[in-house]
């Protein structure tokens, strides 16, 4: 074993150390070192998936936040209710940056939140008239809105409120669908059930229920992209000028319609893979789509996917494909030119939660950078097995990390950069360490594609060399460490 590796061991052992004895037991299967056996056979032995450890700081959200902040939310002509009290509405206002085309208010409210406030008097008695009266006043004030989904909170599960049911009386008497989607937060250990559960929603009221008058040879579904910063419309050039139709957006910037005719692709592409691969598995087993993941972080990832879609078609979109690749890489080797000088050799270290923390590595890879830690808060097994081939040998893997550990290994392994979410941007901002928001680009974007690239680099400078850090007094950082 390598002395990298045996260095890794020991950062970790030495950082739970500090726990009882069977939260270190506990917490110990949670890291993994990678070594050159795990990056070549990409065996998981992490464990993921799990319920964190009462009592300590997770970065996870509920499957609540799975459903309404991720999957339905950005689906842009649909009104979405937050059915429960005000707390989970207003975490979930306009907190994803999911960019959409459209009129807000009238054909656009993926910014706009409705709850339906519970009070306790809705504890006691129900709250289902409630929801009757809600959707009735939706219909009136919003007449182009296409549906309606309500995103159920914890307290309507724990008292039986039967929202299927109130679900289905509206549909019939406003005329557009009103969909119930059961994702009280108390579901599942993270967000990542809220995903499947919104999905099953999708594929029960949704899925193949609407006819696209026109099918193509080369017509396609962005499927796992929520758009955050422009993300979607930057793959969505790509796939276009080299010949392909994008007929659904899943669901950034999508809407309900798309929802409903994405059976008729020939392909779906998948970016977010923790998030909708329920749905490409259901489409392919259902309707024999055949689908197939790719990465638009980076020009290296960007060129491999672009090559591994085209494969997928004909001679004429493979050349397509070149020509694209062809125009775009000129632009590419400038800014990698720019900016590489400036980042080389500088440690990242990740937290995000879904597929960015493995999607990411190639495009810090092409800056020079180095990830050196990287980690998801609610990964499964095959997050993980994906993950091991593009790290490399030496990098700290955790899952579910507490806030002690993460700062712990941020000074450890001192770092040039922390990427996480806006729960952990002050806490490194106060330790003196650059940060990027990785979750919604802290107000930047889009980062996907080549036109991506370009922001990505600007921002990954602008935050790492920026002169603020060097009046920061090292006390005062050293204060706030300990």
């Amino acid at each position: 074993m390598s002395s990298i590796v045996d260095k890794g061991k020991q950062i970790v052992e030495e950082i739970l150390e500090v726990y009882p004895q069977k939260s270190k037991k506990d917490r110990t299967k949670h890291f993994e070192i990678a070594d050159e056996e795990l990056v070549n056979c990409g065996t998981c032995s992490i464990k993921s998936n799990m319920k964190s450890r009462p009592g300590v700081m997770t970065a996870r959200g509920c499957a609540y936040a799975g459903s309404k902040g991720v999957v339905w939310g950005p689906i842009k002509d649909m009104v979405h209710i937050s059915h429960g009290p005000i707390g989970c509405g207003q975490y979930s206002w306009g907190t994803r940056r999911n960019y959409a085309n459209g009129v807000l208010g009238i054909n656009n409210f993926t910014a706009m939140q409705i709850t339906s406030n519970f009070q306790e008097k809705d504890i006691v008695f129900g709250g289902d008239k409630k929801l009757e009266v809600i959707c009735r006043e939706i219909k009136e004030m919003f007449p182009l809105a296409k549906g309606i989904s309500v995103q159920s909170e914890c307290p309507v599960g724990l008292i039986g409120d039967d929202i299927g049911a109130v679900a289905k009386k509206m549909t019939e008497e406003l005329g557009i669908p009103v969909i119930p989607v059961r994702c009280e937060g108390f579901r599942g250990v993270s967000q990542s059930l809220g995903h499947h559960i919104a999905n099953d929603a999708i594929r029960d009221f949704l899925m193949g229920r609407r006819e696209l008058q026109e099918c193509g040879p080369y017509d396609v579904s962005i499927i796992g992209d929520y758009n955050i910063g422009g993300d979607a419309w930057a793959s969505r050039i790509l796939l276009e000028e080299m010949g392909l139709r994008v007929i659904a957006q899943w669901s950034g910037d999508g809407t309900i319609n798309e929802l409903g005719i994405a059976h008729k692709s020939r392909l779906n592409l998948i970016h977010c893979h923790r998030s909708m691969n329920y749905m490409c598995t259901t489409m392919e087993q259902e309707y024999g789509i055949p689908w197939m993941e790719y990465n638009f972080f980076g020009p290296t990832k960007t060129v491999e996917s672009l090559r591994a879609i085209a494969a997928r078609f004909d001679e004429t979109i493979q050349e397509k494909c070149e020509q694209v690749i062809a125009q775009y890489m000129p632009q590419m080797e400038e800014v990698i030119r720019k900016y590489r000088p400036r980042l080389e050799g500088k440690k990242v270290m990740l937290l995000i939660g879904g597929l960015r923390a493995r999607h990411t590595i190639g495009a810090y890879e092409d800056l020079g950078m180095e990830i050196v830690a990287t980690g998801y808060e609610f990964a499964h097994k095959d997050d993980y097995e994906k993950t091991y081939p593009d790290v490399k040998e030496g990098t700290i893997l955790y899952d579910d990390p507490t806030a002690y550990e993460l700062e712990e290994l941020a000074q450890r392994l001192n770092i040039d950069l922390m990427g996480a979410g806006v729960k952990e941007k002050y806490v490194y901002h106060k330790m003196g360490i650059p940060f990027r928001q990785m979750h919604s680009w802290d107000y930047s974007g889009p980062y996907h594609g080549f036109d991506g690239f370009k922001i990505f680099a600007r921002d990954m400078d602008m935050t790492i060399n920026s002169p603020v850090w060097s009046l920061l007094p090292s006390q005062q950082i050293a204060e706030v460490s300990i």
